[in-house]
């Protein structure tokens, strides 16, 4: 993966041979996931990439080797899912490092002191904590911009910001960012654009084809996609660049492990078909929440009216698995993660089972807590990671959760103080006509079938009954803070 057609060697700490010869394969976004990359081994013909559980590499005399040398610097399994990355986000370098903190922290790296870095709206807890209270103390400071605000932003990439980082959506409130917009608007200023890719994943969305200049992932989350690997991921198309996180890669040592690196690439493969089915199930339950009294808010980008929907629109290919909910006043989010029978309660996202998580005192509790109530992130929010149990058990499981988050205010069911959130907050939930469509953006299937599906669905005679009982409510949702 380097400009340099020379080995790589623990000495110099060049990039590995196998960029260097790789050629993307050129397919669609199903067939990319299975075939990008290295696919298979070329030696025995065998259909996975081999997992090479080696901490070193025989060398046939003294100052050469066959490509590798040791496993820090280059190992042949976690090429093949480096190779992939780039291939997938559509750019030419990837790396794979021990988590999704170890690859920002190395992107991080970039930086020297005197610098700052932009956070633009909600990002993860652990990368504000390692901005704060890590690289903070080498002297690399932060500031954190409202994206949608033109003119805070526009002082925020004023020197001495070296680079801006955000997610979109954004975590926990899935707020979304024009991310061609503001790449051009850095690229402008000489600022790097960094994208966390997290939540949609090169399968929905492709930051670096939008003009971003680096692509992070938490490939523990939708990328592996089964709950038992940690591992991180990064994607970017300058050669400069990706010879340095190369550098700093080998230099301080977070890489990927054989076996994790081909897990990785295992759970990949049906990328396609588990996120079609996740976000297919969260597009049906952010609808019928959206028309629960108990409920005060849904941040999902796929709602009608959410903010940013145009943008999503056009710049994802759907609106992911992840959906937040605030529980209306007066109901206990402890109550309704005890609750949970289904889902569980854990930290993470994006694999096969369902998760609920609370971020003010899970994801994102190193945030102070009033900068927390200014990004809008409070007790009553809950996050939730769709899996793929039957969209029904989910719903019923949500269901007995609300009720006992309500239960001791007396508001069970939909009680005063419930509704009269809802009334403040959200408009007469759609018909079966909506939900089916919107579920068709999410599942990108016909029309028809869409349709059939949601009149077939318990959700579709709740989400009815509530148009007819709500028909005077206000806008959809409440501005995004």
């Amino acid at each position: 993966m380097s400009a340099s057609p020379t080995p790589a060697s623990e000495g110099d700490m060049r990039m590995p041979p196998l960029g260097a010869s790789h050629q993307p394969f050129k397919g669609r976004k199903d067939t990319l996931l299975i075939h990008g990359g290295i696919d298979g081994d070329p030696l025995t013909g065998a259909v996975n990439v081999p997992v090479y559980l080696t901490s070193t590499y025989r060398q046939p005399e003294l100052g050469k080797h066959l490509g590798y040398e040791y496993s820090r610097t280059g190992n042949p399994t976690r090429a093949a899912l480096e190779a992939l990355i780039a291939d997938l986000e559509h750019g030419r370098f990837g790396l794979a490092f021990a988590s999704g903190m170890a690859a920002v922290t190395a992107v991080l790296s970039l930086f020297s002191q005197g610098d700052r870095i932009a956070l633009l709206g909600n990002v993860y807890g652990g990368t504000f904590r390692v901005l704060d209270q890590i690289f903070n103390r080498f002297g690399i400071s932060h500031v954190t911009v409202d994206p949608a605000d033109g003119e805070a932003l526009a002082a925020a990439l004023a020197p001495p910001t070296k680079a801006l980082l955000l997610e979109s959506p954004g975590n926990p409130l899935l707020t979304v960012s024009d991310i061609g917009q503001i790449a051009d608007l850095a690229r402008r200023r000489g600022v790097l654009s960094i994208v966390d890719n997290t939540f949609l994943t090169p399968y929905l969305q492709r930051p670096l084809e939008l003009g971003a200049d680096i692509v992070v992932h938490s490939a523990t989350k939708f990328l592996g996609g089964h709950s038992d690997l940690v591992a991180g991921l990064v994607a970017l198309s300058d050669p400069g660049l990706a010879e340095r996180l190369y550098y700093i890669q080998n230099a301080s040592g977070g890489v990927l492990a054989p076996l994790d690196a081909y897990l990785v690439i295992r759970g990949i493969k049906t990328l396609g078909v588990r996120l079609d089915r996740h976000q297919a199930s969260a597009t049906e339950l952010a609808l019928w929440l959206e028309a629960d009294r108990r409920v005060a808010r849904v941040y999902f980008p796929a709602l009608p009216g959410f903010p940013g929907r145009e943008v999503q629109q056009r710049q994802a290919d759907g609106p992911g698995a992840v959906l937040s909910l605030e529980l209306a006043p007066g109901g206990d989010h402890r109550a309704f993660l005890e609750a949970l029978e289904v889902i569980t309660l854990a930290e993470s996202l994006g694999g096969v089972e369902s998760l609920a998580c609370h971020p003010a005192t899970m994801t994102h509790a190193s945030i102070p807590p009033a900068v927390r109530a200014d990004m809008g992130i409070s007790d009553r929010l809950i996050r939730l990671s769709i899996g793929l149990e039957d969209v029904a058990d989910l719903r019923e499981d949500l269901d007995r959760a609300l009720t006992a988050a309500h239960a001791g205010a007396g508001a069970g069911g939909g009680g005063e103080a419930a509704g009269a959130a809802r009334e403040a907050s959200s408009p007469s939930a759609p018909d079966s006509a909506t939900a089916a469509g919107v579920v068709n953006e999410a599942r990108n299937a016909d029309a028809a079938v869409a349709t059939q599906a949601a009149e077939a669905s318990p959700a579709a005679d709740v989400t009815r009954e509530a148009r007819v009982a709500g028909a005077a409510r206000g806008p959809l949702l409440g501005a995004v803070r």
